[in-house]
């Protein structure tokens, strides 16, 4: 059996509290003492409890990360990367997985992460102004991936600037009746995406006065199947789009999928476009807009990080999109023979 730091004290004949201070090499311990109690964890062969430590300390070395779903490419990536970044810092991550509006309204009134955590991230979640001041109650570093709130750090891309971005390269193309598949806005947990594309959406359509048209606006919830789905539902229009914005590339393979099994080539009969860049988007010769979504996860941690040790302000960084232009909108971009 293992020695305590009972047995230790027990040895060295002095109280837990000074064994404690002693192996955590504080000053207020005489150094015969000190010398006693190690001697004695030495002969016991005594290995402090890193948690322990860490209590002892008044940190956890734990960040807190909050996901609405944690099954969803997007929301993988950044945990990857926010993992990666504070294994290498020497902390551990909590992760808090809502997954409905239940789980949510539970995490935002118990708050579980208090007293258990250094950090707080929280992965594109539309907080509302009584979840933003939980959050600041627990005064510590709160930090926000893709999306922007007052006294909150942040990491994200621009949205909505990014969407206009793909559906200006549709309107540069010529098409005029676009559709949209994107995520539902009254969605309970409230995720960011697709309030800010739908905005982008409208918003390119407007800056050239093409009329809105709410018949090719259909919901694909970031799903493939969705997409397949609101694609099928698109094609059966008395006029039909002759492009598509997707507001995830999940959902532009649906769409992809559906156009294809109704006997339609994508890029030249309907062009599609998407967004993230996934990692299988090249594989499918998918146009989309490239977001580093990876880099989102990473950059806010080293931030968390800094925060932590500097007790640096809250700080807002817009990382760049870039439009990636493939056979699906372009057929002369194609890699594939046609």
């Amino acid at each position: 059996m293992a020695a305590s730091i009972e047995d230790v004290a027990r040895l060295a004949g002095v109280s837990i509290a000074t064994v404690s201070r002693s192996l955590r090499g504080l000053p207020d311990v005489a150094t015969a003492t000190r010398d006693k109690v190690l001697a004695a964890a030495q002969q016991l062969d005594y290995v402090a409890s890193p948690f322990a430590a860490r209590l002892a300390s008044g940190r956890s070395s734990t960040f807190g990360v909050v996901v609405p779903f944690v099954h969803r490419w997007f929301f993988a990536e950044v945990l990857g990367a926010v993992e990666g970044v504070l294994r290498g810092a020497g902390y551990d991550l909590l992760l808090h997985n809502l997954g409905d509006s239940e789980g949510r309204e539970r995490f935002f009134s118990v708050l579980p992460v208090r007293k258990r955590v250094d950090a707080v991230i929280v992965v594109s979640l539309a907080l509302t102004a009584d979840e933003v001041e939980a959050l600041t109650s627990l005064e510590l570093p709160v930090g926000v991936v893709g999306a922007r709130f007052p006294g909150l750090s942040s990491v994200r891309i621009d949205d909505v600037a990014a969407a206009r971005q793909a559906v200006d390269h549709l309107l540069s193309l010529g098409h005029r009746r676009i559709a949209l598949i994107g995520g539902d806005t009254d969605d309970p947990m409230r995720f960011t995406p697709p309030h800010h594309r739908l905005i982008g959406y409208r918003e390119a359509l407007n800056a050239i006065e093409v009329p809105y048209d709410p018949a090719l606006e259909r919901l694909g919830y970031f799903t493939v199947g969705g997409g397949e789905a609101a694609m099928r539902e698109l094609l059966e229009l008395a006029e039909r789009p002759t492009a598509v914005f997707a507001e995830s590339d999940e959902m532009a393979y649906g769409a992809m999928r559906a156009i294809r099994r109704a006997g339609l080539r994508v890029g030249h009969d309907i062009a599609v476009i998407g967004f993230d860049d996934h990692s299988n988007a090249d594989l499918m010769d998918l146009s989309t807009v490239r977001q580093p979504v990876a880099e989102q996860g990473a950059l806010l941690t080293h931030a968390m990080l800094a925060a932590l040790a500097d007790d640096t302000e809250p700080t807002d960084t817009v990382l760049p999109t870039e439009l990636v232009v493939r056979g699906s909108t372009v057929l002369e971009r194609s890699v594939y023979k046609n």
